[in-house]
């Protein structure tokens, strides 16, 4: 449990700093928008990838790992095809952040799965 918390806390520091900077480049308010949407999914979304990654074996964590990968890029692609769409939000900015909020949290991932 610590190292989910951990994991969540580093995540919601390392996306509102990227946020912050995606907001220098997207100046509209529905750019402003679109980040803030692609932030709070990608919280959720890290939040239950890292999950899974902690709940499989040690044997299996790549595995686990690939589950995560697989579950990111689907979300990607459904917000890119259709959530953000449906909710009028600007494509570069909505796609362009979420894939960074991704990517950037990803990173932080194996450091904490040994806790």
């Amino acid at each position: 449990m610590k190292a989910t918390g951990l994991f969540v806390l580093l995540t919601v520091v390392l996306v509102g700093a990227v946020g912050w900077v995606l907001g220098i480049f997207y100046r509209t308010p529905e750019d402003h928008r679109a980040i803030l949407v692609s932030a709070a999914i990608t919280i959720v979304v890290q939040l239950i990838a890292f999950t899974i990654v902690r709940m499989v074996k040690r044997e299996h964590v790549v595995a686990g790992w690939g589950v995560g990968v697989l579950l990111r890029f689907a979300v990607l692609a459904l917000y890119g095809l259709v959530i953000a769409k449906a909710m009028g939000l600007p494509s570069a900015a909505a796609l362009v952040s979420l894939a960074c909020f991704l990517f950037v949290s990803t990173t932080i991932e194996p450091l904490l799965l040994k806790k």
